[in-house]
């Protein structure tokens, strides 16, 4: 052992207890560092630096148990710090790997001892009113369930970087879809690996026998050893801690398929019995329990349908009336998919049919393909399970060609609003609505009316309250005139803008962010290398790739504009309601028909609103705005 140093330091534990000195002394021994540390506090800080390369942290305790944590230990500055818990003994032990001798992380006064993490806000496009954690990394939301007056929001966490790792479930609560209070991770990575995205179910019937109505949950555990494999735990606290079911994994796949993920279960009334949905590659499976432990295959769907080249994720699965008909249900598949967004990235598309227990039936054709959201920061989007009444979907806020380089540090990662989904009849198709909750309202806290505009070529300004800031919501209907464009542009006095407007001789809507604010990391983003090379073939420009061409106004991947067909909409007046925060645009048209969701970066707030019609034609009624705030 080469000691390298020795701090120490007096604590006041208490205001009657007598302050008792920690000692941490640090080690090297061949390629692995050894922080020995006497009468521990509660965390050991740890110095990230984002750009290097992960070592391997563990708290040693000499148990199987025993898991190492990926973290960017800094090796020449640090962006910020991480606590790493650091358990309950007189003693304890912290062992990292592949970090270097001289790196900045083990120096004299990096690592700091210490029983608090202040969780302050530090960064400026933290949202005000979408849920993100205190720090780390989110994706996914999963598990989420409604219990007892209470939502649970569970979801892939990070709390060692605000970078993709380290897989938990994360754990926030509320009584209200927006105002979160954050718990402790609920289910923690592990020996059989990451803990990926899953869902929960409340057990009324006690058939996995863990108590009547207690919470069972499922997961995917995924490592390189084991392969993704789906497991199982439970709580009988209402959801604040779980247990590991011992007999792990209750599914592995019977092909020994390497993308095999996300478990969705759900009661089957006609059957009697729980169903689980795992994404598998480019399909959904299904599969059947009577105990929830074991689990039998019934089928598969999917091959061959929706947008190609696809990799099936995330899926849910649920029963809705048509047209708001309870005599007239039919079964919805939503399918996250990456790469394959109609603008570059991940997305999220669905399909509609019937399903008998045992096999699902969609009622298009495998090439027509039906989107969720028509954004480029929509995805992963699954459903609160329990919520009798309605079904609530939640999406996150983000796409993985930029997911990892966003201009935030403190935390990345944001859920989208929270939707309910209906289905509605157009043109003979069955399509799903998405529309911001009812509980979105409550935000709003005073308003202000606009008066009817009849839009000209120039435009007519119209600026908002100061108080404003960056949160608010802008409600109006809007006649496009029928040969041109018409639309709102939310612009701010540094000449940054985000465009929306009603093309209709494409009959289409646009958000455009090419000019929204900080765009420029968009060309950091990594494109699947799949959709590097996609479907080129199909256009007369062949070095145009398809995330391109089908852009307006490309300029990179992020700052581009994202359209959706306005032949999901009926009439000639569109009913608009805007949600803006501090780093996005969510946009619903006639109820959700058309949901766009789309991140911006702006500078300064935009105060100001531009109403245009390309032909003078174009007309805004019922136009009001609403500052939000929690």
């Amino acid at each position: 052992m080469k000691p390298l140093h020795i701090i120490a330091a007096a604590l006041a534990l208490t205001a009657t207890q007598a302050a008792v000195a920690q000692t941490m002394d640090i080690q090297r021994h061949g390629d692995t560092t050894i922080v020995n540390i006497d009468n521990p506090t509660k965390y050991l800080l740890l110095p990230v630096e984002e750009d290097q390369p992960e070592s391997q942290v563990m708290l040693y305790t000499d148990n199987a148990a025993d898991t190492w944590m990926d973290v960017r230990l800094a090796q020449n500055k640090v962006d910020y710090y991480v606590p790493f818990r650091l358990g309950n003994g007189f003693t304890a032990t912290v062992k990292i790997l592949n970090l270097k001798p001289n790196a900045l992380a083990i120096q004299s006064g990096q690592m700091q001892l210490s029983n608090t993490w202040d969780v302050t806000n530090t960064d400026f496009y933290r949202p005000t009113y979408h849920f993100t954690p205190a720090y780390g990394w989110m994706n996914d939301p999963n598990g989420m369930i409604y219990k007892d007056g209470e939502y649970h929001l569970y979801f892939q966490y990070n709390p060692y970087g605000s970078k993709w790792g380290n897989m938990h479930w994360g754990h926030a609560i509320s009584k209200d879809l927006f105002h979160w209070k954050q718990l402790d991770p609920a289910i923690a990575r592990d020996t059989l690996g990451h803990i990926f995205s899953g869902s929960s179910v409340v057990d009324r019937y006690n058939t996995a026998g863990y108590g009547k109505n207690a919470i069972v949950a499922f997961y995917t555990s995924a490592s390189e050893k084991n392969g993704q494999i789906q497991c199982m735990a439970w709580s009988t606290d209402n959801g604040r801690t779980f247990t590991k079911y011992s007999g792990n994994p209750v599914l592995t796949p019977f092909d020994g398929l390497k993308d095999f993920r996300d478990p969705k279960v759900f009661w089957y009334a006609p059957m009697k019995k729980w169903y689980m949905i795992v994404s598998a590659d480019k399909e959904m499976r299904f599969y059947s329990s009577s105990n929830l432990r074991e689990w039998t295959y019934v089928s598969a769907f999917g091959k061959g349908y929706g947008q190609q080249p696809n990799q099936f994720e995330c899926p849910d699965f649920f029963e809705l009336p048509v047209d708001g008909n309870a005599n007239h249900r039919k079964w919805v598949m939503i399918v996250n998919i990456n790469p394959g967004c109609l603008f570059g990235g991940s997305a999220t598309e669905y399909f509609v049919g019937d399903f008998d227990g045992k096999t699902f039936k969609c009622d298009t054709d495998p090439k027509v393909v039906k989107w969720l959201d028509f954004g480029k920061d929509h995805y992963a989007c699954v459903t609160m399970g329990n919520t009798p009444g309605r079904v609530v979907a939640l999406p996150w806020m983000s796409n993985w060609q930029y997911a990892n380089v966003t201009p935030i540090k403190q935390y990345r990662g944001a859920n989208a609003l929270p939707r309910e989904l209906k289905l509605y009849t157009r043109n003979g198709q069955i399509y799903l609505s998405a529309d911001v909750v009812k509980e979105a309202d409550a935000l709003r806290k005073e308003s202000v009316s606009i008066d009817n505009i009849k839009a000209d070529k120039k435009g007519t300004v119209r600026q908002l309250p100061d108080n404003y800031g960056y949160a608010y919501e802008l409600d109006f209907d809007v006649t496009p005139g029928k040969s041109a464009e018409t639309g709102v542009t939310l612009c701010n006095d540094k000449g940054e803008e985000v465009k929306i407007y009603f093309d209709m001789k494409k009959n289409r809507v646009v958000m455009d962010r090419t000019k929204s604010g900080l765009t420029d990391f968009g060309k950091l983003a990594k494109p699947h290398e799949i959709e590097a090379n996609y479907d080129v073939h199909q256009f007369k420009d062949k070095n145009t790739k398809f995330r391109m061409l089908n852009s307006v106004n490309y300029q990179n991947d992020f700052a581009l504009g994202t359209w959706a067909p306005l032949s999901l909409c009926e009439g000639k007046t569109y009913t608009v309601r805007l949600m803006i925060d501090k780093c996005s645009v969510e946009m619903f048209i006639d109820g959700g028909r058309i949901p766009m969701t789309n991140l911006v970066f702006p500078t300064a707030p935009y105060n100001k609103l531009k109403f245009r019609s390309a032909d003078g034609k174009g007309s805004f009624k019922n136009v009001k705005a609403y500052r939000l705030a929690l």
